[in-house]
């Protein structure tokens, strides 16, 4: 069950019209520690044609034997992609975890600057005992604030 201001949301209709994506927090209940990371609604999936519409190819050159379709992805099932949140999750936990939607986001692009603002704000990476997230945008990791004290 996702959570947006106390508000459940169970689809892709209880969001604003034009979402793209969020931004979420995800909470270990008994441990306190937080994920925090973005969701895309949406992505693309290369299918091919079956005979039939190879068949009904019309004009010149070479035909396409591949189609790209759109496709729901699996916000409603999602924890996170940590492994220490998957671990947990394999092991049937899932009711161990509340999850948050922090910010609803309209594009690809701003999902990613979203993320990182909140990632930034919560001082993620300062704080291992509190947060999950352990890099962010695979440029900035926990381990080089060890290095400061």
């Amino acid at each position: 069950m996702w959570l947006y201001k106390g508000k459940v949301i169970n689809s892709i209709e209880d969001m604003p019209q034009g979402t793209f994506g969020f931004i979420y927090i995800t909470t270990h209940k008994s441990s306190g520690v937080s994920y925090i990371g973005k969701k895309s609604l949406y992505h693309n999936v290369k299918r091919k044609l079956t005979k039939k519409e190879l068949a009904e190819q019309t004009g010149r050159g070479r035909k396409p034997t591949t189609q790209v379709v759109q496709k729901e992805s699996d916000w409603k099932t999602y924890y996170g992609s940590t492994k220490q949140i998957v671990e947990l999750i394999k092991g049937g936990k899932q009711e161990d975890f509340t999850r948050e939607i922090l910010q609803f986001v309209f594009n690809k692009k701003l999902l990613t600057y979203h993320e990182c603002k909140y990632l930034f704000a919560y001082g993620v990476l300062e704080k291992p005992d509190k947060y999950f997230n352990d890099n962010i945008l695979g440029k900035f990791f926990t381990k080089d604030f060890a290095t400061q004290e």
